[in-house]
């Protein structure tokens, strides 16, 4: 899987396996990487598009990451009606009772993690992971991740997964890319993965 990330000449590459405590590798884990020393805005413009679909009552995907300034598309796929609701601070919104593909795309301007709901279907979950971060992806059913076009340096890498319980501790560190090289980069659980997502979304007294 190529992250998608700056336009870039040089040839470093990070290849990164994120596994759990026992050696499995953790699908759908969010990871984000920026120069060490560098200021990210953490709002802009984009023309990039995302789709986050309705489907048998699941959001798909239930993961998804974004650079800041994406514009969403919430169709729905499902043939009963869906509300979908955030309220995150990075983006509260409510689409009111739909089908298909009636209402228009968000934009989704500010860094961080927006938890989705359906005012509907209480079981419904989805997250957006909204990054000012040059480069970022998600591992695959492997749990790998490969990232290329890199500048040599030092980046923060942090990876995110509402199944993780680890702490920053292990999800977050610094490392050094050479310009003209490949780097592999272990990611070792330490707490069990959660049996389910967390956060859950909150449902508010939305006016219908």
């Amino acid at each position: 899987l190529l992250a998608l990330g700056t336009t870039a000449t040089s040839a470093g590459e990070l290849s990164l396996a994120i596994v759990d405590t026992a050696g499995h590798g953790v699908p759908d884990a969010v990871v984000t990487l920026a120069p060490v020393g560098e200021k990210i805005a953490a709002s802009s413009k984009t023309s990039a598009t995302a789709v986050m679909d309705q489907i048998r009552l699941t959001f798909v995907p239930r993961v998804l990451v974004v650079a800041v300034g994406t514009t969403v598309e919430f169709p729905n796929s499902d043939s009963v009606s869906h509300q979908v609701y955030s309220f995150s601070p990075a983006k509260k919104f409510q689409l009111p009772l739909y089908k298909g593909q009636l209402h228009p795309p968000i934009v989704f301007d500010q860094a961080g993690l927006v938890v989705l709901g359906c005012n509907i279907h209480d079981q419904m979950v989805g997250y957006i992971y909204v990054t000012p971060a040059p480069f970022f992806g998600k591992s695959d059913a492997a749990g790998s991740l490969r990232i290329q076009n890199l500048k040599g340096g030092d980046y923060r890498l942090v990876v995110w997964s509402p199944l993780i319980a680890d702490t920053a501790a292990t999800l977050e560190r610094t490392i050094h890319v050479d310009a003209a090289d490949a780097h592999d980069e272990r990611v070792q659980l330490k707490q069990p993965l959660r049996p389910r997502p967390e956060p859950r979304p909150h449902r508010g007294d939305w006016e219908y």
